[in-house]
């Protein structure tokens, strides 16, 4: 089965400026699903930052990160798109007891640098720095999610009952997709392990809920956000 792996958890972007030698670097780094939203959010920070001088970029796609594309956008060769590729692909993630914290598998992800030049030339050295150093702070104040592949199911639930149902699987920590709503009832999507034993587990869920009266229905398998472990 396809692994899972390390996302933004917000689809929000997030920006985080710094300044070196008076020349200012603005990372916006954003959740991306293909390689055209990374090139729209290019435009579209061009649009809003006409004037800087550069807006390096580099992005990683897909489960397996086989996607992977930087650009100096006008900086020396080798100083500018790499280290923020090497930012996002090097990065840890996971933290606490978590025995994925040592993983670096980071995709789904674009990062543009976007600078202003202070009057001070900075070197190769400097620029590389620069380039690394504001993409790795950008990644300290992101917060992060695990991205799985599961098995998708419905369950139709009563009007009057399925706020509760809802609520009360994802207490459970099962993943709750969605529900959709309509006069006749709710239909809830639920996602979990495609495995006999998660699926098995999931029914008893859906059985105790309902006093036996609503069943899984299989829809296929998705990519899916995994719920935020619990506090302690």
């Amino acid at each position: 089965m396809p692994q899972p792996y390390t996302v933004l958890s917000s689809t929000t972007a997030l920006r985080h400026q710094i300044e070196i030698k008076k020349s200012r670097f603005l990372t916006v780094l954003q959740r991306i699903n293909h390689e055209d939203d990374a090139q729209d959010l290019l435009a579209d920070l061009r649009r809003e930052f006409h004037d800087a001088r550069h807006q390096c970029s580099a992005w990683v796609v897909g489960s397996d990160r086989r996607i992977q594309r930087s650009s100096d956008d006008g900086e020396p060769s080798g100083t500018a798109g790499i280290p923020m590729l090497e930012a996002i692909t090097q990065r840890r993630t996971g933290g606490g007891d978590s025995p994925r914290e040592e993983v670096s598998d980071l995709s789904d992800v674009c990062a543009v640098v976007v600078r202003w030049f202070g009057g001070t030339l900075l070197g190769a050295g400097g620029l590389v720095r620069a380039y690394s150093d504001s993409v790795s702070q950008a990644l300290d104040r992101a917060e992060f999610a695990q991205r799985a592949r599961l098995g998708v199911y419905e369950v139709n639930a009563p009007l009057a009952q399925a706020a509760r149902w809802e609520n009360e699987l994802r207490t459970a920590s099962v993943t709750v997709m969605g529900t959709d709503w309509s006069a006749n009832g709710a239909t809830l999507r639920v996602a979990t392990d495609d495995t006999e034993e998660a699926v098995a587990k999931l029914r008893a869920h859906v059985a105790e809920l309902s006093s036996g009266n609503a069943y899984l229905t299989p829809v296929g398998t998705d990519w899916v956000d995994l719920p935020s472990s619990p506090a302690e």
